[in-house]
């Protein structure tokens, strides 16, 4: 009688310890999931005002400060746009500054944090009076690389 009340008690202690076990990594996955949240968040921000501004008197420099927010086939994808953009900013003389005015978090991972972003460009060249303001949607993909969020995709919307 003794030995199954040990048993029953023992297998009750096991029970009760894997469940505040798996309660605790639920927890504490949805900590890092909510801080690579915040930090995606936070880096998407500084990387989207770097990647969609230039200045055509220092184009090489824009393009040169966004890189360090890329990675991945979007830092060739982006090479690529920003190589095919120059001789038009330079001609047009076009300067584009970006700001986000507002952001939210799609989707969070420890690893990987999808971002929606609202983003004005401010838009001055010679082909126009003034500065004109245009409003996109953008979705950033970033990954955690060497201790960093760096943005591995972009998709206007």
């Amino acid at each position: 009688m003794h030995r199954r009340i040990a048993l029953v008690l023992g297998l009750a202690a096991a029970l009760a310890l894997g469940l505040a076990t798996t309660a605790w990594l639920g927890a504490d996955r949805n900590q890092r999931r909510e801080r690579a949240g915040a930090e995606a968040l936070a880096a998407a921000s500084a990387a989207t005002t770097a990647i969609f501004s230039y200045d055509y008197r220092s184009f090489d420099a824009s393009v040169a400060n966004a890189k360090q927010f890329i990675t991945g086939d979007f830092a060739t994808e982006y090479a690529e746009t920003t190589a095919s953009l120059k001789p038009a900013a330079e001609q047009e003389q076009a300067v584009v500054r970006a700001e986000v005015s507002a952001a939210g978090i799609i989707s969070a991972g420890p690893d990987q944090v999808e971002v929606l972003l609202y983003v004005n460009q401010y838009r001055r060249n010679v082909n126009i009076t003034g500065e004109k303001v245009d409003q996109n949607r953008v979705v950033l993909t970033l990954v955690h690389v060497d201790g960093r969020w760096r943005v591995s995709h972009a998709l206007a919307i």
